[in-house]
């Protein structure tokens, strides 16, 4: 939109005169009383302000993920009972335990706090997929750490990595996926144009060395079965974050790119629900 300049009002011909007429009354103003007192800002400099804040309370956020602790009661205006057992995953979180999932209850919670509307019905067959999603997600890091391994010939060293911290970071899209959706939208016909719902960055341990590694994970959503079953694909790989990740990123990458040229065939990163 353009912007109009404002020009002032055009001063009168003629010099206004006081409108008292000081030849029968005196001036309304007492001239002879104490200084008024100068004009002030209204605000007071004087007083320290409280500097600006996040609304967000950090120090309640689980450091590992970035979440605050998530109650088990039924949210406000909860109409269904929904289950709080929570499930035991297959990642490893330290040298004893593993991750659990959050229950169906927890899960809902998550969506009410985010100001995501869902139905009450559906939560647990969410949870099934995040599950699911999380598990093959976990695969392909595996995969990532036993090609790291591969050339001292450990098969068993890479199945000791841990999963020490995570944090889901749905509105920032990576630098792969910015240019990914870029292409799309320039040749519709050969990528996808549509974004991941979702990303999450993982920080892998490697408990041996004691070595922290940073795996990026997009999400995609992909045409549905033709059952109606949904279907995702998953960009599992290390961040470049580390010479050795890039190393990894480009052998892989030609790799892949040499099969396709060989076999005419993409790679296949998609995952499906399994069938009951």
């Amino acid at each position: 939109m353009g912007q109009s300049a404002s020009s002032p009002a055009p001063a009168s011909s003629s010099a206004s005169a006081c409108p008292v007429p000081h030849k029968t009354a005196a001036c309304p103003v007492p001239h002879d009383s104490p200084a008024t007192k100068a004009a002030q800002c209204p605000v007071e400099h004087n007083t320290a302000s409280k500097p600006a804040q996040c609304p967000v309370d950090h120090t309640a956020l689980n450091p590992l993920n970035q979440m605050p602790s998530l109650a088990q009661e039924r949210a406000p205006n909860q109409q269904l009972d929904l289950p709080t057992e929570r499930t035991e995953s297959s990642i490893p979180r330290d040298g004893s335990n593993k991750w659990d999932y959050p229950s169906p209850q927890q899960f809902y919670n998550a969506l009410v706090r985010k100001g995501w509307e869902t139905p009450e019905e559906h939560v647990e067959t969410m949870v099934e997929i995040h599950n699911f999603l999380n598990e093959r997600a976990w695969l392909e890091v595996l995969k990532w750490e036993k090609r790291e391994y591969e050339p001292t010939n450990d098969e068993r060293r890479h199945d000791d990595i841990q999963l020490a911290r995570f944090k889901g970071r749905p509105g920032e899209m990576s630098p792969k996926a910015r240019f990914w959706t870029f292409a799309g939208w320039l040749f519709p016909s050969h990528f996808n144009s549509e974004p991941p719902f979702d990303r999450h960055d993982w920080i892998v341990r490697r408990p041996k060395t004691g070595e922290e590694v940073r795996y990026v994970i997009d999400y995609y959503s992909a045409p549905p079965e033709p059952d109606g079953l949904p279907v995702f694909s998953l960009d599992v790989r290390p961040a470049l974050d580390s010479l050795s990740s890039v190393k990894q990123r480009i052998a892989v990458a030609t790799e892949e790119a040499w099969s396709n040229f060989r076999h005419n065939e993409k790679p296949d990163h998609t995952v499906r629900e399994p069938k009951d």
